[in-house]
């Protein structure tokens, strides 16, 4: 029996074993691929407060490092369920584990959706980023693609037009999604093209990332499209079907959750890019982390 189940080894799940660790409250993490969360694409973090660069890589391992040192348990496997009981709550995983806790946090992140392209893997943090705030500064005076027409990849590509020589914006639909003060901005901006009707059919099969292939969706017609990276903004992927019976869920799925981190069950909470909100950061993963854990120690300890 553990104190508190982490589902997630993100920012906001590490840190809250830390929180609840320093609490002296057993905690488990179950994490179902790589520690450390998205911030482990990004080639460097630039944001983070007592950080003036280190690679998302070596950020997310000092995480990893400072969890453990606090005797944090750590379980690989994927979370088919939570079974909300009388006294405990009950995880259960694909392989059949099944591990209890007094309470759950769950911390899950959201995945950026990708293009599903052959090649797309290998360019992640190489040549390939999600996020302008993160990575726009390392493309300052170059070339960039931003795939997308909705109104974060518009906001993209406005960050990006103020620090790189040209950014070139691919959407799939023959028009934009995003709001119309957005495309005002990126119409007066000589640095910004717009290619409507097209998707990128390939990444250029190059040792660093040089560009890609794009193609008419109308005529099926190719052409090569250079640049020095790409941002791919074409939403977020939360995985939180498995929990729709805890917590409720939002259209695009995402738990619906205030800056308490509480979900509509007792016991169980929520932290990270997975919840309900407005910025999606390290640093307020991190934030999510440290509120959910000691909202945790509170109700196991009976206090408010």
């Amino acid at each position: 029996m553990y104190d508190v189940i982490i589902i997630g080894a993100g920012p906001a799940g590490l840190t809250a074993a830390i929180y609840a660790r320093r609490a002296n409250k057993s905690a488990l993490i179950i994490e179902k691929g790589a520690f450390g969360g998205q911030i482990s694409y990004s080639p460097r973090l630039e944001n983070y407060p007592g950080f003036e660069t280190v690679s998302g890589t070596e950020f997310a391992d000092k995480l990893v490092s400072h969890a453990l040192s606090f005797g944090t348990e750590v379980e690989i496997g994927t979370v088919t369920e939570i079974v909300d009981g009388a006294e405990y709550k009950t995880v259960k995983t694909e392989d059949g584990a099944t591990y209890e806790g007094k309470t759950v946090i769950i911390a899950c992140g959201a995945k950026h959706r990708t293009l599903g392209l052959p090649n797309e893997d290998r360019f992640i943090g190489e040549g390939i980023s999600f996020c302008a705030v993160c990575d726009g500064a390392f493309y300052a005076d170059k070339e960039v693609i931003l795939v997308g027409g909705g109104n974060s990849a518009l906001q993209e590509a406005v960050l990006l037009s103020e620090t790189c020589k040209k950014v070139t914006v691919v959407q799939n639909l023959d028009f934009l999604t995003g709001e119309q003060k957005l495309q005002d901005i990126l119409a007066e901006k000589e640095n910004v093209q717009i290619i409507l009707g097209t998707v990128v059919s390939s990444i250029l099969d190059t040792p660093a990332f040089s560009g890609v292939t794009v193609e008419k969706v109308s005529t099926g017609e190719k052409s090569t499209l250079k640049a020095d990276g790409m941002f791919v903004a074409i939403g977020l992927v939360p995985e939180n079907g498995a929990f729709a019976g805890l917590a409720d869920l939002d259209a695009p799925g995402y738990i619906v959750a205030d800056e308490r981190c509480l979900t509509k069950t007792p016991g169980v909470f929520v932290a990270g890019d997975c919840r309900t909100k407005a910025v999606r950061q390290v640093a307020t993963a991190i934030a999510d982390g440290a509120v959910s854990a000691l909202a945790a120690c509170r109700f196991i300890d009976g206090t408010k």
